[in-house]
C-alpha cells in the first residue's frame, strides 16, 4: 500500500447529495496491490462510460465498487467494470459513493482495513464471535437514490432505457445494492447482480427485481450460507447463482487462471436471456 496522486476524473458529475460527519480528512487516494484506491470520499460523484451510439442497446447499470465502506476500488471494481459495460452495448455509470471516516496516516489506515476484513471474515457460525456491525448507510443510500434521478432526469440525453435500469455491486458495493433493494422506496432497478456481497438472508419485497450472485468458495465471505440466495427463490422472485470453485475476494473481471473469470460472460447471456439487452 503507497500513496498516490488523485487522478484526473474529467467526467465525474457531483451528485450534490451533502458531505459526511465527522469527515475531517480530505478525500485521498493508495494504491493497494496495485489498483487505484480511494478513501474519506465525503462528495459523491457519478462518472458515466456510454456505449457506443452504433451498439448502445438502451441498458443501463450502476456500478458500484467495494472496499468495507471505507475506501473504493475505483478501478477494479468500477472504471473497469464499466468499460466492459460499454462494450457490450450497456451504459454504465461508476459511482463514488460517500464513506466512513478513516485515520489520517496510510499507516493507521492499513490497520482499520485489516480490522474490517477480519470482522467480515468471522463466522456467523462460530462461538463467541459477536454479532456483526450493522452500518448506517443513510449516505450510501442517498448517493444511489440521486445517481437514479439524475439518469431518469437525462435519459433521452444518454440513450437510456428507463425501464432497464440495473444496479452491480462489488464486496461492500454488493451490499449497497441490496440495502438499496430492500430500503429505498425512490429506486426502481429493474435487476440487481451482488457479486462476492453478503450471503445472509433477508426480508424480500414483493416487488424485488431479479438477482444475478456470484462469490467464490474460497472467499472469506462465504461460509458455506446461501441465505439470500434461498430468499429470493422462496420469495418467487428470479435468481441466478453461480459459486465458483476459486477466485478468493476482489477478483472484479477476474484474475488469472481462476474459475470465476467466466462470471461476467455469465451475467451478460443472463442478461440476454432475460430481456435485458
Amino acid at each position: 500500500m503507497y500513496p498516490m496522486d488523485a487522478p484526473e476524473e474529467p467526467n465525474a458529475i457531483p451528485l450534490e447529495t451533502g458531505g459526511v460527519e465527522g469527515q475531517a480528512e480530505p478525500e485521498s487516494w493508495f494504491r493497494q496491490w496495485g489498483d487505484p484506491m480511494a478513501r474519506n470520499i465525503s462528495r459523491a460523484t457519478l462518472t458515466p462510460v456510454l456505449a457506443d451510439p452504433e451498439k448502445a442497446n438502451g441498458a443501463t447499470v450502476i456500478v458500484a465498487p467495494g472496499g468495507g465502506f471505507m475506501w473504493l476500488s475505483m478501478d477494479n471494481e468500477g472504471w473497469q467494470v464499466a468499460e466492459a459495460l460499454a462494450e457490450q452495448g450497456i451504459n454504465a455509470f461508476v459511482l463514488k459513493y460517500r464513506l466512513q471516516p478513516t485515520a489520517p496516516s496510510l499507516e493507521a489506515f492499513e490497520n482499520q482495513m485489516n480490522r474490517r476484513f477480519e470482522e467480515a471474515g468471522e463466522s456467523p457460525d462460530a462461538d463467541e464471535v459477536p454479532e456483526r456491525p450493522r452500518w448506517d448507510l443513510s449516505n450510501q443510500i442517498a448517493d444511489v437514490e440521486a445517481a437514479y434521478a439524475m439518469i431518469l432526469k437525462r435519459a433521452d440525453e444518454w440513450g437510456v432505457d428507463t425501464s432497464r435500469i440495473g444496479m452491480v455491486g462489488f464486496s461492500a458495493g454488493a451490499g449497497l445494492t441490496m440495502a438499496t433493494t430492500l430500503e429505498s422506496e425512490k429506486v426502481d432497478l429493474a435487476f440487481i447482480a451482488p457479486i462476492y456481497g453478503g450471503m445472509g438472508p433477508v426480508d424480500v419485497p414483493e416487488d424485488a427485481p431479479p438477482m444475478f450472485s456470484v462469490i467464490a468458495a474460497d472467499d472469506f465471505l462465504f461460509h458455506g450460507e446461501f441465505g439470500v440466495i434461498q430468499s429470493w427463490f422462496n420469495a418467487g422472485i428470479p435468481v441466478e447463482f453461480h459459486l465458483y470453485q476459486n477466485g478468493g475476494h476482489g477478483f472484479g473481471l477476474g484474475n488469472p487462471d481462476r474459475t470465476s473469470n467466466k462470471w461476467f460472460d455469465a451475467f451478460m447471456h443472463w442478461l440476454d436471456v432475460n430481456g435485458f439487452l
